[in-house]
């Protein structure tokens, strides 16, 4: 038992000269470990005659607590010194300008939406939604749209499968928010349908539809804006009024014109295409074709269970996306999707 003391100064030798953490337990073990020498001594008490192991006991307990203080005291010196030495790499100079947070802005599409949606909300229009994954009945056929139109082709829809890979039965990706149109009527009928003058229907139908098409100026997934108005007396001088109106406060000018140009769609008659040119600008003197529109068709009344005798009325449709377009100077429809915060950060 005399070399206590000479064990106790080894150790605090031996940790003093560690700054390791993993180098620490290492000398550790050689004291107090399994087989150090501390552990060792104690080892031993039992072979000691009794008078003598209380004696020796004790001091092997002084010496084993003088090297786990001594071990504790260097673990914490290391400690210490690791965290200066971090706070010492981190230090932060607080007088440079404080990092203000990066603000968020609405997507360009996303101001044009809510800029259309304010505007018919201010003539009396509210805004109807409805299901991107659309039946079959109500995109198409709901809108007189009979089973060998091209539009039904696998090469301009996007049909949903199956599992198996077979063909969903007749569901898929909206084409349009026209059938947000038949819906609504459908439900206004179950509604009011039974008194003998029903409401008017006057709606915005916003929101995003899919196509197979992608070019500067088309996208696969894109945006629509259809508008539907039922009413007694409805009439296409309507349509040109609400149509004039809105361009006109849209873009913020009265120097344009709208012209209404005789097209197809198999859910309105008469429909048009309807044309916007600008009479100064970059774009003075050109024809921009930006929405189609038409007197709703006789059978998408009937369809929907409005009389077609007693109420008529008149359906459009904008994309938004080109209104963007036009309206910020943008000359590439994929800019908008394609998530380049710098091009993004211009709108913010």
């Amino acid at each position: 038992m005399d070399n206590l003391d000479q064990i106790v100064s080894e150790a605090r030798a031996a940790f003093a000269a560690i700054s390791d953490p993993d180098a620490l337990e290492q000398a550790k073990a050689r004291f107090l470990g399994k087989s150090g020498q501390i552990t060792e001594l104690l080892k031993g008490l039992g072979k000691l005659p009794p008078e003598e192991k209380k004696t020796a006991g004790a001091a092997i307990n002084v010496a084993k607590t003088a090297v786990e203080n001594a071990l504790n005291k260097r673990r914490e010196a290391i400690r210490k010194a690791a965290l200066e030495a971090r706070l010492a790499e981190e230090a932060l100079d607080v007088t440079l300008p404080g990092r203000a947070e990066a603000g968020g802005g609405l997507h360009p599409v996303t101001r044009t939406l809510e800029r259309i949606e304010s505007l018919f909300a201010s003539i009396g229009f509210e805004v109807a939604d409805g299901p991107e994954i659309e039946e079959d009945f109500h995109n198409f056929t709901a809108l007189n749209t009979p089973e060998d139109h091209p539009a039904r082709s696998m090469h301009d829809t996007f049909y949903l499968q199956n599992p198996d890979g077979s063909l969903a039965d007749k569901v898929l990706l909206r084409t349009h928010t026209s059938p947000i149109q038949a819906r609504y009527m459908q439900a206004h009928v179950a509604k009011y349908g039974r008194l003998e003058k029903m409401p008017e229907i006057r709606i915005i139908a916003p929101g995003r539809v899919y196509r197979v098409d992608s070019d500067a100026t088309h996208s696969p997934m894109f945006h629509q804006v259809e508008g539907l108005w039922v009413g007694e007396n409805v009439s296409f001088a309507d349509l040109k009024g609400v149509i004039a109106d809105f361009l006109k406060s849209f873009f913020e000018t009265d120097d344009l014109t709208v012209r209404f140009r005789p097209s197809f769609f198999p859910f309105t008659e008469p429909s048009a295409e309807i044309d916007v040119a600008f009479m100064s600008g970059a774009l003075k003197g050109r024809w921009l074709e930006i929405a189609g529109c038409g007197m709703v068709h006789p059978n998408v009344l009937q369809i929907a269970g409005i009389d077609p005798e007693k109420y008529t009325g008149f359906a459009f449709g904008f994309g938004p996306d080109r209104l963007t377009m036009l309206r910020y100077g943008v000359n590439d429809l994929r800019l908008f999707f394609e998530g380049d915060l710098r091009f993004l950060r211009q709108f913010a």
